[in-house]
């Protein structure tokens, strides 16, 4: 791409069904992370690497979001948020051609779940690899024993997606390297997610349109991420992440 990017794209409109009862009333997205939403760890990180403009798509009770937004706005003056409500839950790609009329004229921008933390180092890093390398869209990876949950990236050695298998069964595949849900791109991206069929699960998957661009032969490039991740799927993960982040004490 070559080319400065300032706006980013958070997909927040699911609700995380496996976290049962924990986002009956609260999105997952606000789900407290010491001592604040889940969804500020990710915006802060993102505008501490120099992000100015931040597009939220909005679904499973987008009032509180939203209002979530317009608190953290005036929390940082510097930024420009703006809310989306995805008209119809069919999945994120459903979620990305919602903000696309707010990303016009832009040569590049980054787009990612409004649900994965991470060591907030990774956010910096990515976004200098975004603005400088050569690729049509690039993704964040990182390792883990086992990409069920996820998607299993292949990789060639120098970091250029040769596949992606979305939500492979346990064991299945053989390598360990995972979709982050992290990404970089272009208009291009929505000549792809324009023309995307339902999944198995009826739903239109941003992963679906990244394999054709890979079967397309588009440049899909990878940087790995490193230190803590979560999706922050299930219980235990928010606890697992609610210890990482909380705050620490400082030695006397």
């Amino acid at each position: 791409m070559a080319a400065e990017i300032t706006t980013v794209v958070l997909l927040a409109a699911g609700r995380g069904k496996r976290l049962g009862a924990l986002t009956a009333e609260t999105p997952k997205t606000l789900l407290d992370i010491a001592g604040s939403p889940l969804i500020s760890h990710i915006a802060g990180a993102l505008a501490a690497a120099g992000l100015t403009h931040f597009i939220v798509v909005t679904g499973y009770l987008s009032e509180q979001i939203e209002g979530w937004a317009k608190t953290w706005q005036r929390q940082n003056p510097e930024i420009r948020i703006t809310t989306v409500r995805q008209p119809e839950l069919n999945g994120t790609g459903g979620a990305m051609l919602a903000a696309r009329a707010h990303l016009a004229g832009l040569p590049c921008f980054v787009f990612g779940w409004g649900d994965i933390l991470m060591d907030p180092a990774n956010y910096p890093r990515f976004i200098h690899h975004a603005q400088l390398d050569e690729y049509d869209l690039m993704l964040a990876v990182n390792r883990v024993k086992d990409p069920f949950r996820g998607a299993a990236i292949y990789l060639t050695p120098h970091m250029i997606v040769e596949r992606l298998d979305e939500k492979p069964a346990p064991g299945t595949a053989s390598t360990q390297w995972n979709n982050a849900g992290l990404f970089a791109t272009g208009p291009i991206i929505f000549d792809y997610l324009a023309r995307l069929e339902p999944s198995a699960r009826g739903e239109l998957e941003i992963p679906g349109a990244i394999a054709q661009m890979i079967a397309h032969g588009r440049v899909v490039r990878a940087v790995d991420m490193r230190g803590f991740w979560s999706d922050v799927g299930t219980p235990e993960d928010l606890e697992t992440a609610r210890a990482w982040f909380k705050p620490k004490r400082k030695r006397r």
